[in-house]
């Protein structure tokens, strides 16, 4: 599905997430709070580096049981300039309890960084879990890349092609990847207020679009998600992307999700009877 010229000003409502929910407030509530009843009630490690800058850190979630967990790697979102870790292990009391190890990621933000920066912060973190996590009863060679809004574009760009070997990542140690209401292409927003703080060249976009970096040999199998009252755009790029990944031979499958929105979505990764936990335990199995 090609996009039709769009005007200034539909852009820019067309990527304003916050304008489909009267209130985002409540949600990013729920992101803090339950994460941080998670780090107070699991066994887990907070703050361990995957780098040397003071941002570059993870709270990582051991799995329940005896074997070590595939793990679960998760981006947040936030426009790239909001939000943390802290904010982003809220699935945790139910993967882990489900076998999945969790790892939340914290990267650096925009404005302060550039989205190169951002990108490179976040492959160097899952290159640090896939060679260390089994000292956290992890198993290094199934990760799960998951992802929302900008956190499922940053999963599109450790899914990409070109970067694994000089970051000293095995690409086959992906096992799939979650990828909820996330940015593909990243061309239009060149247009759109997100440049404000993002200040992002056609180059930048482009070089940086998931779209236009498939993998080539390697791709994982992966589960699509938006909320169902999100916009035109929000929709069609996540079924762009996954047209282009079936293109490529790869497996991929869209869930749906009624009477979810653009930031409720991923709170239903710690339900264990949510179709995206049920797809994702089945994505498991199967790569076992």
């Amino acid at each position: 599905m090609s996009p039709s010229p769009i005007d200034r000003a539909t852009l820019d409502l067309q990527y304003n997430a916050r304008a489909t929910v009267p209130d985002i407030a409540p949600m990013l509530h729920d992101y803090a709070s339950i994460s941080a009843q998670a780090r107070n009630t699991l066994p887990c490690a907070l703050n361990v580096a995957y780098g040397t800058h003071p941002d570059e850190t993870l709270d990582i979630f051991p799995a329940r049981g005896e074997r070590p967990g595939p793990v679960l790697i998760y981006l947040h979102g936030g426009y790239w300039r909001l939000l943390s870790k802290d904010d982003s292990s809220f699935m945790a009391p139910t993967l882990t309890q489900a076998g999945i190890t969790v790892v939340a990621v914290n990267y650096s933000l925009a404005p302060a960084v550039t989205l190169d920066r951002i990108v490179d912060q976040t492959r160097r973190a899952v290159a640090w879990v896939h060679h260390n996590i089994a000292q956290h009863h992890g198993d290094g060679r199934r990760l799960i890349i998951a992802g929302s809004s900008a956190g499922g574009h940053l999963a599109g760009m450790v899914l990409a092609s070109g970067w694994q070997q000089s970051y000293g990542m095995d690409a086959a140690a992906i096992a799939g990847a979650v990828l909820l209401s996330g940015l593909y292409d990243l061309t239009p927003l060149v247009e759109t207020h997100i440049n404000e703080w993002m200040r992002l060249s056609l180059e930048d976009a482009r070089r940086n679009s998931p779209l236009f970096a498939l993998p080539k040999d390697h791709g994982a199998p992966i589960l699509v998600s938006y909320g169902s009252n999100e916009t035109a755009e929000f929709k069609r790029q996540s079924q762009d992307y996954l047209a282009a990944w079936r293109a490529q031979g790869f497996q991929g499958e869209y869930v749906d999700m009624p009477n979810t929105n653009h930031f409720d979505l991923v709170l239903h990764l710690n339900r264990l009877d949510s179709p995206l936990v049920q797809k994702l335990l089945k994505l498991l199995a199967l790569s076992r």
